[in-house]
C-alpha cells in the first residue's frame, strides 16, 4: 500500500446508516481537514494532466474540484444539481440506487475541443459521472478523464464508463 493509500484511508471516516440505513457513508471531513494530506490529494489528482478546465460535480466535487483547476493551471466549471445554475444550461439524466436525477451544466461553459477533467470525491455506481461525461461531450469539450479520491469497487462505477480514462487515489 502506497504512503498517499495510508494517508487517504487513515483519513476517511465510514459513518454506519447514514444518509439511510443500510449504506456505510464515507466521510472524507477528516481528509479536507488535514493540510498535509489534502494537499497530496490535490496533486495527486492534478500529477500529469495538460487540461483547460476541469469539471467539479455538486456537492463535495466541488471541494476537490477547484483546488485541482488551481494546481493544473485550468478553469473550474460546477456540474450542479437541476435548477442551480443561472443562465442556459444542458441538462442529464441519470439513475441513483434509489431513484433518479438530473445534473446541469452551463450550455457555454467549454469551447469547442477544450480538454476536461471531471472531478468528484467518490464514484460510486458511475451514474453521475457518466452523465457528466455526456453533458461535456454534448458541450462539444474532450473528457480527457474522470479522476476521484475513492472508488467503491463493489458499486461497479467503472463499468458504467468503459470508454473513459478513469483514474481512483483509493479503491475501496
Amino acid at each position: 500500500m502506497s504512503d498517499l493509500t495510508t494517508t487517504i484511508l487513515d483519513r476517511i471516516r465510514d459513518v454506519p446508516d447514514y444518509p439511510r440505513p443500510g449504506v456505510m457513508f464515507k466521510d472524507i471531513t477528516p481528509l479536507l481537514g488535514d493540510h498535509g494530506a489534502f494537499s497530496s490529494v490535490v496533486d495527486a489528482l492534478a500529477d500529469g494532466l495538460a487540461v483547460d478546465k476541469v469539471v467539479g460535480i455538486e456537492a463535495r466535487g466541488f471541494i476537490v474540484a477547484a483546488p485541482v483547476a488551481y494546481r493544473a493551471g485550468a478553469g473550474f466549471v460546477p456540474v450542479r444539481k437541476k435548477g442551480k445554475l443561472p443562465a442556459e444550461a444542458l441538462e442529464a439524466s441519470y439513475d441513483l440506487e434509489y431513484g433518479s436525477a438530473v445534473i446541469e451544466v452551463h450550455r457555454d461553459a467549454f469551447s469547442p475541443g477544450e480538454r476536461v477533467l471531471i472531478v468528484d470525491d467518490v464514484l460510486a455506481t458511475g451514474g453521475t459521472a457518466r452523465a457528466a461525461v455526456e453533458l461535456v461531450s454534448r458541450a462539444g469539450a474532450q473528457v480527457v478523464g474522470v479522476s476521484v479520491l475513492m472508488e467503491l469497487a463493489f458499486l461497479k462505477g467503472r463499468d458504467r464508463l468503459p470508454d473513459v480514462d478513469l483514474r481512483a487515489l483509493v479503491v475501496v
